[in-house]
């Protein structure tokens, strides 16, 4: 495990707090890090060094004060190779607004880095890397630090949120989408095919939200508890756990798919004239259940899944 020094200015002079900071990280060897506490937002320094030194570092806010700052300081290997998407929305969630303007898939496409999606879109990836790095020197969100969760609390709260939020809407949009379907598919035969497609999700996700709550999950919260009590590692029905997150994957991607099928034919959500109350509300609810299926998606496939992953192989050394 690495061991990150922690370097404490608040009770160094002002004048001498940026040259000590600066000598620190100038002595890290590529690939180290360090930490820095300190009494105020240290945002300046961050436009010092990206001034002084280049983009040769990563900037991570451990705590965001009102009294106390720590920031945690990497200087970049110049030969590790490029952060995925779904590491980059890992590290900091509010950088999957970028790339959902851009129409980057940050879950499902999550395994890709952003090098290859702009290649593939015809993106400029200099241009998106510079979106991304304005939001390394502001504040995060510290209730969104989901990389610091336990298993096993990411685990409860993905389905005490994400898959709750999932069971109670679908029953709703189903209803609904059948109702505009009825009502509306003469005039606007595309409502016909999302209704059907929809159909196909909630059948499709009801089952997968089973597999994930009897099957992986347990698994997931059993290794948590193996590693903390120091016991051996859980015994399973499917071998490593690599192997039903492989089968989750996959039937992710395939109802990402089918919401991304749903996107097209509304036009990304927009109405059309002559919608009715019913056929508002239907576009903005399922809006809303992509937007929260690609963050229930993200937890899994980038933050859950590697980790649990990760976890298995250490108990077993």
């Amino acid at each position: 495990m690495e061991i990150v020094e922690i370097l404490n200015v608040t009770e160094i002079e002002p004048r001498f707090r940026h040259p000590l900071i600066f000598d620190q990280f100038d002595a890290l060897a590529l690939g180290e890090s360090f930490i820095i506490q300190i009494d105020h937002d240290p945002k300046p320094l961050y436009y010092q060094l990206i001034a002084e030194r280049g983009k040769i570092f990563t900037w991570e806010y451990l705590m965001s004060g009102p009294e106390l700052y720590q920031v945690k300081i990497s200087k970049n290997d110049s030969e590790q190779k490029e952060e995925t998407i779904g590491e980059i929305v890992a590290k900091d969630y509010r950088k999957a607004q970028v790339f959902k303007k851009l129409g980057i898939d940050f879950c499902c496409g999550g395994k890709k880095t952003v090098s290859q999606v702009c290649d593939k879109k015809g993106l400029d990836k200099d241009d998106v890397k510079e979106e991304l790095a304005k939001l390394d020197g502001q504040q995060g969100n510290p209730s969104q630090d989901y990389q610091k969760w336990d298993l096993d609390f990411l685990s409860d709260y993905i389905i005490n949120t994400h898959h709750k939020y999932v069971k109670d809407t679908i029953p709703f949009l189903s209803e609904i989408a059948q109702k505009v379907a009825s009502v509306h598919g003469a005039n606007h035969p595309e409502v016909i095919r999302i209704a059907e497609v929809f159909a196909a999700v909630a059948s499709d996700l009801s089952l997968h939200l089973q597999k994930e709550e009897k099957i992986l999950f347990p698994y997931v919260k059993s290794l948590v508890l193996a590693e903390k009590q120091g016991t051996a590692l859980p015994e399973s029905s499917f071998g490593e756990v690599g192997n039903p997150i492989e089968v989750m994957e996959a039937e992710h991607e395939h109802v990402g798919e089918d919401l991304g099928e749903i996107n097209e034919l509304t036009n990304n959500y927009t109405v059309p004239q002559d919608a009715c109350t019913s056929y508002r509300i239907l576009y903005r609810t399922l809006e809303e259940f992509e937007n929260d299926l690609h963050q229930h998606v993200h937890l899994e496939n980038n933050i859950l899944f590697p980790k649990a992953i990760e976890l298995e192989k250490a108990m077993k050394l």
